[in-house]
């Protein structure tokens, strides 16, 4: 039975399974009446009615749910204006709002293209994505349901049979059939997260109409399709888990098969009646009481982490810090701002929308010392904060495992893990670090800043601007302990099981995990400076190009992919998405560089005083921020400007940067203590703007 167990011992599956539970509950509710009373398109159009409240919430950043509820009324207050007409019948108004409705919602989603892969979300929903305060939501429309559907019992019965009759015992049928159009929004509205717009009508119809083959009693009617749904919602959940199928469909498509099983039983049941069925039912039984059921040993589920929760998406978090040395973790799913001072993890406020305040007064560093911050860089997550003569070592609690054919998104808490010296790699642990086994390698100072930094499950190599390289043990690392396991005198980056290194004289060859000399590559990197992991191997950036490490047949081959002219302006730094093959780079002060692993081709763009440059990969624009503070989206191809934003008020401070995941880009403004959300495939509109009472001098992002 472990393959029916497995899926709810992950945290967000078991959320999924509660919320199906309380969806299918406020569903068997108005479900009953809306089969009873014949109330079926009227249910259909009003859950594709939600579609425009939805699209509105989500393009000003307000609240789905709510969207949905504004939406979900004013198409039961339409349709019940239109009904008061005599020259059509009530389906032909219901009919009319539904086609509107939904096309007026496909046309809002539509014209914000940032907005249009969310879609698919709107229609057929995320249940894997439900959180713990959706939980909450749901029972308290749960709880609404039922006083609804208990006080309203006596009404929607008389009205169901007679409504004239009901008016004459004083029932009041135009209030309950308001209430009625209430309930049945309110179980609407409750559920399209779960399903979606398109799917939540197979939940709300499909178990009540399968319940009503065995019993004709409405109360017993309820029950009978919260199980139903409940059922549903399990079947659903295991089937999407090990086939791989859409949760929220695989759901709606077991609740609508639930019904045509219903329906065959009541079928053969009407032919060979009931101890029939109970013989056919016990066929199945014989025998299973002599076998012995096995002792199956319970195994860790595939891609668990001690101590982590796994998540349904990638928990993307920002990690800033000013100059000072104080630390501020964004959550990009919530909004919530922490910080990080002295290894404590203490939420400071949640403002998700807020503008800078004006003459904020910056929080002291960490430890209460000021320690001059240089430079910060990030492995996916954990960032790392150089003061030139140490490393600072900060959990951002975000990260993702890539397995190739597909992903475990994992959070946990924020902490900071230690403090590693630069110049000896040796260690200073921070809280919770445990102790350190300082282990150099060669000798020489620490650069004044930080370059790179890249891991795989057994190491992290941090790269010195100096040219050198700090290993970490990575699972220590995951443990809370800042633990050095030796310095190399060279780029040093993860990849394949191995370590591959680019030294100052140009050698470049690839070694074991222990350091040892491994396979030299017969292509050379002279004065190597700036390098990048990408899914096609490892990128260093030579004065003549860019040197390709790639694992080809279980071997180890390095290509150069030259500049296209002899050039001072070299590419001494790359940019680029996580995992994609496109990288971006300055080129001195009137142009940058793209520069295509795939195609094994650099493109020069000229643009003047650009400061900072990034691309999503390609087919994406560039983003490129000059000087003056404006953001600029130029077409990679033809090298000319699509869109522009004026972003930073005054010329820029500092060293920007431009961090990009695969839907938005982040920019930090250190003048303004803000950080921008960039809706890059929109037109470089501003999605969002996080304040913070810190000057974000520095920046990375983490939980890619």
């Amino acid at each position: 039975m472990d393959w029916l167990f497995a899926p709810f011992e992950v945290a967000f599956v078991q959320r999924a399974l509660w919320g199906g539970l309380l969806v299918s509950c406020v569903c068997a509710l108005a479900g009953t009446w809306v089969v009873v009373r014949g109330m079926a398109f009227l249910g259909d159009a009003m859950a594709h009615g939600m579609l425009p409240g939805v699209a509105v919430a989500a393009l000003l950043g307000g609240n789905l749910m709510l969207g949905a509820a504004i939406s979900c009324t004013a198409m039961a207050a339409g349709v019940s204006l239109l009904s008061r007409g005599k020259r059509f019948a009530p389906d032909t108004a219901i009919g009319l709002l539904f086609v509107g409705m939904l096309a007026t919602g496909v046309i809002i989603v539509s014209r914000s293209q940032s907005f249009a892969v969310d879609l698919t979300g709107f229609l057929f929903g995320d249940v894997l994505a439900v959180r713990a305060v959706d939980l909450w939501y749901l029972v308290a429309a749960l709880g609404v349901a039922l006083v609804v559907a208990v006080l309203g019992h006596r009404a929607f019965v008389a009205l169901t049979f007679d409504s004239r009759k009901a008016h004459t015992l004083g029932l009041r049928p135009k209030q309950a059939h308001a209430a009625l159009v209430g309930l049945v929004t309110l179980a609407i509205v409750a559920s399209f997260h779960v399903v979606g717009t398109l799917l939540v009508f197979g939940l709300l119809i499909a178990p009540p109409a399968a319940a009503v083959f065995w019993s004709n009693r409405v109360p017993v009617v309820m029950a009978v399709a919260a199980l139903i749904g409940g059922l549903s919602t399990v079947g659903g959940l295991v089937i999407s888990w090990h086939a791989g199928t859409a949760a929220g469909a695989t759901i709606a498509a077991v609740a609508v098969g639930s019904f045509f099983v219903s329906a065959l039983i009541s079928a053969v049941r009407e032919r060979v009646g009931r101890v029939g069925m109970v013989a056919l039912a016990a066929v199945p039984l014989v025998g299973c009481g002599a076998t012995e059921v096995p002792v199956v040993e319970e195994a860790a589920p595939h891609g668990f982490v001690a101590g982590a929760e796994e998540m349904s998406e990638a928990q993307t978090r920002v990690v800033v810090a000013d100059g000072a040395g104080a630390v501020r973790v964004i959550d990009l799913l919530s909004g919530e701002i922490t910080a990080v001072d002295a290894g404590s993890a203490e939420s400071v406020r949640a403002q998700p929308h807020s503008s800078a305040p004006a003459g904020a007064t910056p929080s002291p560093s960490s430890g209460g010392e000021e320690v001059s911050t240089v430079g910060a860089v990030g492995d996916g997550r954990f960032a790392y904060l150089s003061s030139g003569a140490s490393v600072r070592v900060v959990d951002s609690g975000a990260w993702t495992v890539d397995h190739g054919d597909h992903r475990h998104y994992y959070r946990a808490p924020i902490r900071e893990v230690g403090v590693i010296a630069a110049a000896d790699s040796g260690a200073t642990p921070g809280p919770g670090a445990g102790s350190v086994s300082p282990a150099p390698e060669g000798g020489g100072a620490g650069g004044p800043g930080v370059a790179g930094a890249y891991s795989d499950a057994a190491v992290a190599s941090v790269v010195l601007e100096s040219g050198a390289s700090i290993l970490f043990d990575r699972p220590a690392l995951d443990g809370g302990v800042a633990r050095a396991q030796r310095r190399i005198e060279g780029i040093a980056v993860p990849f394949a099981e191995r370590i591959v290194v680019a030294d100052s004289a140009g050698r470049v060859e690839v070694r074991g995990r222990d350091g040892a000399a491994g396979q030299a590559q017969a292509a050379t990197c002279p004065q190597p400076k700036g390098q990048a992991l990408t899914r096609r191997g490892v990128v260093v950036g030579c004065a003549d190009g860019a040197l390709v490490v790639a694992q080809r047949e279980g071997d180890f081959v390095a290509e150069k992919i030259p500049y296209p002219a002899q050039t001072s302006d070299r590419a001494s730094a790359f940019t680029h998405r996580p995992g994609s093959t496109t990288l971006t780079a300055l080129a001195g002060r009137d142009g940058v560089w793209t520069l295509d692993i795939r195609k094994k081709a650099w493109t020069r763009t000229a643009i003047s005083d650009a400061v900072a440059v990034n691309t999503a990969g390609e087919g994406s624009p560039l983003l490129v921020l000059t000087r003056d503070g404006v953001l600029h989206g130029i077409d990679p191809v033809t090298g000319t400007q699509t869109t522009r934003t004026a972003l930073i008020a005054g010329p820029v401070e500092g060293d920007p940067v431009i961090s990009v995941d695969p839907e938005r880009a982040y920019i930090n403004d250190s003048r303004a203590r803000t950080v921008h959300e960039i809706a890059y495939n929109d037109n470089l509109r501003v999605a969002r703007t996080f304040s913070l009472d810190i000057a974000p001098s520095l920046m990375v992002e983490t939980g890619l």
